[in-house]
This record gives structure tokens, sequence and C-alpha cells, in this order.
């Protein structure tokens, strides 16, 4: 059987591909994201996903994995900032993400082979931003006893999805305070930065 070339357009398509699916599925639900409507969105013809992409569980790893790994760019630069936690803070806030990871959580349900990269992905980050967490708030002189960075590490994921879902069937009532309180409790642990880098 002669081996498939690779090249410039392969690369192209595939990702055509997992933006489509990933913008249904922030749209509509994953439900909605069939190979038909995913050709559609990212004109092509039906064939092409499977060509891609074997099974939709292998195209719904695909765009997880696509997007983990994007994450974790993302949480390393927020971390590299002057003011990490509230980086970090508003890399949690991300709307998009959280639709697409609501989707993800639902999806798991349904399907081991998500359920099963998503806990491996969940749980590697949770473990690094745990590490993460234990340093620079030692660094703030908090009481990790007090105030476990493993509880803030979850905080800080769940409070924004749980935001984003309500958000989505327009329950907003407290969404203001509740980012107001820990917007104001990281304030008091991270002083705006002056432009000449002092606080």
């Amino acid at each position: 059987m002669p081996t498939r070339r690779r090249g410039a357009n392969d690369t192209t398509t595939r990702r055509e591909l997992l933006d489509a699916t990933a913008r249904i599925m922030i749209a509509d639900g994953y439900a909605a994201a069939s190979a038909r409507r995913v050709a559609a969105e990212a004109g092509v013809k039906p064939a092409l996903v499977h060509y891609y992409f074997p099974t939709m569980d292998d195209l719904f790893v695909a765009v997880l994995r696509e997007g983990t790994e994007g994450h974790f760019g993302s949480h390393r630069r927020a971390l590299a900032g002057p003011r990490p936690l509230h980086a970090l803070w508003e890399l949690a806030k991300d709307a998009e993400r959280n639709s697409l990871m609501v989707e993800f959580f639902a999806l798991a349900n349904h399907r081991k082979a998500i359920r099963a990269e998503l806990v491996a992905y969940a749980t590697r980050f949770r473990e690094v931003q745990l590490t993460a967490l234990t340093f620079i708030l030692r660094q703030y002189g908090v009481n990790i006893e007090e105030f476990p960075p493993v509880a803030v590490s979850l905080l800080l994921s769940t409070v924004t999805t749980i935001l984003v879902m309500e958000s989505n069937m327009d329950l907003t009532l407290g969404h203001e305070e509740t980012i107001a309180l820990i917007e104001r409790y990281l304030d008091g642990l991270e002083p705006p930065v002056a432009a000449d880098g002092g606080a």
C-alpha cells in the first residue's frame, strides 16, 4: 500500500477541520459536530473528514489535544509575567475556551475515549498549576495551609466554568460580585506594576 505524502496542503486541511469542529461545538454544542457539518464549515467534501480522522472520536480527541497544548503554552506565558495570578485568572476567564471545555465534559459522559483524554489533561494541568501556585503563593507570604494551592487551582478553573455555563443561559445573578471578590483578593496579593517596573 503506497504511503501518503503529507505536505503543506495536508496540514492546512487538517487545521481547518479542527478549527471548524471547535467553532461548531462552541456555537451549537458537540452534538451538532457531525462529519457533514464539519466538512461544510471547513469548506471541504465530507469524505475528507474521515480521510484525516477515521472516527468522530479521533476528530474530537484531536481538537481536545490541540486546545490543551495551546492552553499549556498560554499558561507558561502567564506564569512568566509580572503578575502571574492575575494572568492566570484572565486565562481562566476565557469564555470561548470554557464553552469548548463544557462541551467536552458533556461529551465525556458518552464517549470513553474523550473521558480518558480529558482526565489525563486535567490531571496533568492541575499538577503543573499546583507546582506553580505553591511557589507563587509562598513568594507572596500566603499561608498555604490556610489557602491550599490545589484548592486555589480548582477555584480558578471551576468558578469561571460555572460563570460561562450560567451566562450561556442568561443567568448572571452574583457573577459581578464573585468576579469582584476574586479580583480584590488578587489585587491584595499582586498590586499593579508601575510603568517603570516598580510596584
